[in-house]
């Protein structure tokens, strides 16, 4: 299922609602440090503002839904392990992947990790702009590098075997972030990858080869790990999916069934450590969904 299709028509798009928005506590601070807005109102009225803009041109649901002000990369168990990186490895490299408006790079940014190391990437490079725009950036304020791309296209990301200590890259990584055009440089040589609510927006297939294709980027140091959050459900499938249009199903892994498929099916068995839980998501914008319970999968998949 491509992301194209959790986008409705314009014309079909189901209308902004503001009593969606909520900030928790740690958002809140978070966004008044980085917007310098400390009024609530005032804050409240600016993210507003760019999630109407935003919607127009991209009517997917977490711009409805305000999931681009949620942290996510700061609530996974491995965050404060992967900031550890960052001070054990000089030059460490940091990449959201499917970043949205860019919060959590901001996040662990703002939490450590260097800025001229940390890298986000999306689909369409109007998600960057728009994050500059909610958090009153410039490219030269927060000269993170963004690169725009799809992550099924060989042009963005070849499809490959993950590389291992004894088949690392022959290319060495590049030093400058800010010049590349793909994520093809990187392969072999990313520590951390960060990918949350990504997954979700495909079907099973989509979900191995995404994987596929991230194993490529990651680094083969011990200790590099790709990590995330996304919907999931005690047993793997399709379930509907209230929250966007009629007649989508959304395909969930179990922890057991993601657990496989990243050791031993995209990464050699033995060669990681995945770690996932599931947790009964308890957030206010999906009481409207009534009789659907709503799984959050996190997880993290660690170079042994």
């Amino acid at each position: 299922m491509s992301p194209e299709l959790i986008c409705s028509d314009a014309r079909t798009l189901p209308p902004l609602d503001e009593s969606l928005y909520t900030l928790g506590t740690d958002e809140l601070a978070f966004f008044k440090d980085q917007t310098r807005i400390t009024g609530n109102e005032e804050l409240k009225g600016h993210i507003i503002g760019v999630q109407k803009k935003a919607y127009k041109l991209y009517g997917y649901q977490c711009i409805r839904r305000f999931g681009f002000v949620r942290l996510k990369i700061s609530r996974q168990p491995i965050y404060q392990r992967v900031l550890q990186l960052s001070k054990e490895r000089p030059g460490a490299l940091l990449l959201d992947i499917g970043c949205c408006f860019g919060n959590d790079i901001r996040k662990a940014v703002s939490d450590g990790w260097p800025v001229q190391h940390a890298l986000a990437s999306d689909l369409r490079t109007g998600f960057w702009e728009y994050g500059h725009e909610l958090f009153r950036s410039t490219p030269e304020t927060f000269p993170a590098a963004f690169i725009a791309g799809d992550a099924f296209d060989p042009a963005m990301i070849l499809p490959r075997e993950p590389f291992y200590i004894d088949s690392p890259p022959i290319h060495p990584r590049p030093t400058e972030l800010h010049s590349l055009i793909s994520l093809n440089p990187l392969q072999g040589h990313i520590t951390a990858i960060h990918a949350s609510s990504f997954f979700h927006l495909f079907d099973g297939n989509k979900q191995s080869e995404l994987a596929r294709q991230m194993a490529t980027l990651l680094s083969t140091e011990t200790g590099s790990v790709i990590f995330g959050s996304h919907n999931g459900q005690p047993t793997k499938g399709y379930r509907p999916d209230p929250l966007n249009f009629r007649g989508y199903n959304q395909f969930c892994h179990s922890p057991d069934s993601w657990r496989d498929l990243w050791d031993g099916q995209i990464f050699k068995k033995g060669s990681v450590r995945v770690e996932a839980e599931l947790l009964e998501d308890e957030r206010a914008d999906l009481a409207a969904a009534d009789g659907v319970i709503f799984y959050l999968l996190k997880w993290s998949v660690t170079r042994l």
